[in-house]
């Protein structure tokens, strides 16, 4: 609910600033090379082009930490599964566990 809450105040707000600020502006790439553009479009290619390699950094990250937590529960899983050890097996079948001290 809390993202999409901001994700409305991101949009109307710059909603409101493509609104009030539709004038066109040059853009000098390098010396002989000069874009003309709106001013909005030059605003939401400069948040997209910050926002979208940091979302893919984040899914990467957050996709290879669920990797290893999958591979560390399968190997914890693995390691503390029931052993039929002697013990195990006298405490199942209800007779008493002997002890070695007197």
């Amino acid at each position: 609910m809390l993202r999409t809450i901001f994700w409305v105040v991101v949009i109307s707000a710059l909603a409101a600033f493509s609104a009030a600020n539709w004038v066109p502006v040059e853009v000098r790439i390098w010396e002989g090379l000069l874009l003309e553009t709106k001013l909005p479009a030059l605003v939401i290619g400069a948040f997209l082009l910050g926002l979208v390699p940091m979302w893919f950094l984040y899914r990467a990250t957050r996709w290879r930490l669920a990797r290893r937590i999958a591979s560390l529960e399968t190997s914890l899983n693995t390691r503390t599964s029931p052993s039929l050890s002697s013990t195990n097996l006298e405490a199942a079948q209800g007779q008493p566990i002997r002890s070695e001290t007197p």
